[in-house]
């Protein structure tokens, strides 16, 4: 029987799991290609010889969304596998129509087939949506197994967008490895708070190797997820945070509502600034597909390094870029605090963007007056700096988890905006964590 061709659509994450994790020695199917969507630069690569195993060669070529249907009829592809996050269902159906309409199959793949198992006790936090609150979950999860006196190593979700032979398995303990692994400022952004509290992470692109070596130092292993994804390990406890400010996106999002049915503890987050009706719905989703989930109930509060000094100025906002851009928010903690400590106006950075900043703000219109922190590879670090420094303002509020001025040059004062995690009421993450792992 001859093999199955397959393609993997994806965007440098999911894909290349799900490739290493069930098709790379499958003899039984032959991945032609992978398609790349929402980051930029990643298509026109090649998954490498050295990653890609003995069946591929000569690696295997990543192509651009776009070329989907053209791929599909001119290799002859039998199978389209759908292997990226933080999409509507509608969109996940639209892709299907266009694969079957091309004369494939469509495929999602579940846990039994792409969650690899851990022989050390592992909690994984995910969510419904990206921009949910995912990292000041991680960090109070993390902070709380080290009070317990556990050894805790992270393992972030993957963002290979660079060498990724080099990068197939990746440990950071330190600013200086950041620096030597050339970390954008996606990855800079998940490694810097954990790198601050003490705590090993590690990411890459080959995840079952990156466990094997994790599990050498770690008492207890922490998966802090990216976007809406499925945690790529079976977790012991498996911890959903979901956004109020986006109530009807847990049954509406893929694969957020997996992760819902999934959950052991979904965490509602941003109750204090979300409406009381927004918060009772996001729990009666939770109760209609997951009634044996534990809730618990928690809020971000903010914290700005010198809230005097927002008063009456002209503010530039800087955000986390993927919450603003495929996440869909129109607006984050920055803008928040702009508005809590009264600065006069937030000024408009779509004037002065350059490069591929002023094609974000094409492709995500609904961006208004602030600036996504765009940071995928040097080029757009450039491009961003370019950008904050052309913008005529008084102040820059930047709430990103990093501090922008280790990266980029910045002509005007800066700063900082931070938020953790708060739980309020009973039960909470330390209880629920003591039971599992005392």
């Amino acid at each position: 029987m001859s093999r199955r061709r397959v393609i993997i659509m994806g965007a440098a994450g999911r894909d290349f799991h799900n490739f290493n994790a069930y098709f790379r020695g499958n003899e039984d199917y032959e991945v032609v290609a992978f398609t790349a969507a929402q980051i930029p630069n990643i298509e026109e690569r090649r998954y490498p010889p050295e990653l890609s195993g003995d069946l591929y060669p000569d690696g295997v070529p990543i192509h651009p969304e776009a070329d989907l249907t053209k791929l599909v009829r001119e290799r002859d592809v039998d199978q389209v596998v759908f292997a990226y996050s933080d999409v509507a269902h509608e969109y996940v159906m639209h892709k299907a129509s266009e694969v079957l309409a091309a004369g494939a199959d469509f495929r999602l793949m579940g846990a039994d087939t792409t969650m690899v198992e851990s022989v050390k006790p592992l909690v994984s936090v995910c969510a419904v949506r990206t921009g949910s609150g995912k990292s000041q979950t991680t960090r109070q999860v993390c902070d709380v197994l080290q009070e317990m006196g556990k050894h805790v190593v992270v393992i972030r979700h993957p963002m290979p967008y660079g060498d990724l032979a080099a990068q197939a398995v990746q440990r950071f303990a330190s600013y200086e490895d950041l620096d030597r692994h050339h970390c954008t400022i996606e990855e800079r952004e998940e490694y810097e708070p954990h790198i601050d509290r003490g705590l090993v992470v590690y990411a890459g692109v080959d995840y079952e190797a990156i466990l094997r070596q994790a599990e050498q130092e770690a008492e207890v292993i922490v998966w802090d997820g990216g976007n809406n994804d499925l945690p790529l390990y079976r977790p012991d406890l498996h911890i959903v945070v979901a956004d109020p400010h986006r109530p009807d996106h847990g049954r509406r999002y893929h694969p957020g509502e997996a992760n819902l049915w999934l959950a052991d503890v979904v965490l509602i987050n941003k109750v204090d600034t979300a409406g009381s009706e927004a918060v009772a719905q996001v729990r009666e989703d939770v109760y209609a597909v997951n009634p044996d989930a534990t809730i618990v109930e928690g809020a971000s509060p903010i914290f700005v390094e010198d809230p005097t000094a927002v008063r009456g100025k002209r503010v530039l906002v800087i955000e986390d870029g993927p919450t603003l851009t495929h996440g869909g928010m129109a607006y984050g903690a920055g803008v928040v605090a702009a508005r809590r400590f009264g600065a006069q106006t937030l000024v408009d950075p779509r004037p002065y963007a350059v490069g591929s900043i002023a094609e974000t703000f094409e492709k995500y219109p609904h961006v208004g007056h602030l600036l996504p922190a765009m940071g995928y590879g040097d080029r757009q670090v450039a491009e961003l700096e370019e950008t904050i420094n052309a913008v005529d303002c008084d102040l820059v509020l930047a709430a990103t988890p990093i501090d922008l001025r280790r990266v980029i040059n910045v002509r005007h004062p800066v700063d900082r905006v931070r938020y953790e995690l708060q739980v309020i009421g009973r039960p909470t993450l330390h209880e629920i964590l003591e039971e599992r792992f005392l």
